[in-house]
């Protein structure tokens, strides 16, 4: 039997009648009876009587319907997915971020993409990149983000966003025209924040430093990129941070000025190379990259 076949044959053995099951499946009778006349011609056998315009299934239908049963029960299952998907509402996403990025870029695109799947469902959570690296191996996360390559063969990085290293200062730091130019170990003063030794990014920065000669004391010392930006709004210091954390620095606060020599600095999308994205979060992915490079424009 085929999967129409089985179709009609449950919607005729849970109604009863040829118009019945043709009300139920929303299609003509004449249809309904072509189906089940092909059916019965397919198993060599009839499956109902017929009498007085009623069908009453035989042994054999009975038997058929119990094998039958959980397939056509699949089946509407899988058309009610179809349904879901299509109006994208049981999809659910699992994105996974480190911090800087959760807090600087994920809520303007966040946002974004609300308004194109205001039903589906996100999950969100920060890990740092080696914790990324083993949930999207594991299946515990769709997609995520980080600053970071891991390099690692199951996973795929993709760059989505680029910008360079930037120093951040308190408003009232910089002459207008210092804020145009970049600024290198030299040009730093006052008190600089630091970030942990274990940091790729702030190890860049030490190397660049020590290279001018410069040996950089660190009386405070940061986890994240936004505690550091936190810290200097609040007129604690200068600090260098990743291009997206400075972006998202209050204007009237923060004063910016590239790091010099330059240092690139990549968002990566990473997934799993054996799971595809699906389409929300592939345009969750393209909202987060588009927000990511507007911010540093």
């Amino acid at each position: 039997m085929r999967l129409r076949h089985i179709e009609v044959f449950h919607a005729i053995m849970q109604v009863g009648t040829i118009s019945g099951a043709a009300q139920v499946l929303h299609i003509s009778q004449p249809a309904v009876t072509k189906v089940l006349q092909h059916a019965e011609l397919q198993l060599g056998m009839p499956l109902f009587e017929r009498v007085r315009g009623k069908l009453y299934p035989k042994p054999e239908a009975h038997r058929l319907f119990v094998e039958t049963e959980k397939l056509n029960r699949d089946l509407q299952g899988i058309r009610r997915l179809a349904a879901s998907l299509k109006g994208r509402a049981v999809e659910t996403i699992r994105l996974v971020s480190t911090p800087t990025i959760a807090i600087s870029v994920l809520p303007a695109a966040m946002s974004a993409w609300r308004r194109d799947f205001p039903r589906t469902r996100c999950e969100l959570a920060t890990f740092h990149t080696s914790e990324i690296v083993t949930a999207l191996r594991l299946g515990e996360a769709d997609l995520a983000l980080s600053l970071q390559d891991p390099r690692h063969p199951g996973i795929v990085a993709e760059p989505i966003a680029q910008g360079v290293m930037t120093v951040i200062a308190p408003a009232g730091s910089w002459s207008d025209a210092e804020c145009a130019l970049a600024v290198s170990a030299h040009g730093l003063s006052g008190e600089l924040i630091g970030h942990a030794d274990n940091d790729p990014l702030g190890e860049l920065v030490v190397a660049a430093c020590e290279e001018e000669g410069v040996t950089p004391i660190f009386h405070t010392v940061v986890q994240t990129y936004q505690i550091a930006r936190s810290l200097v709004e609040a007129g604690a210091g200068m600090a260098v941070v990743d291009p997206f954390t400075a972006a998202s620095a209050v204007d009237s606060l923060v004063q910016r000025r590239a790091w010099a020599p330059s240092i690139p600095v990549q968002l990566y999308l990473l997934t799993a190379s054996h799971s595809p994205l699906s389409h929300g979060a592939r345009e969750l992915a393209n909202s987060i990259g588009a927000v990511a490079r507007a911010s540093i424009g």
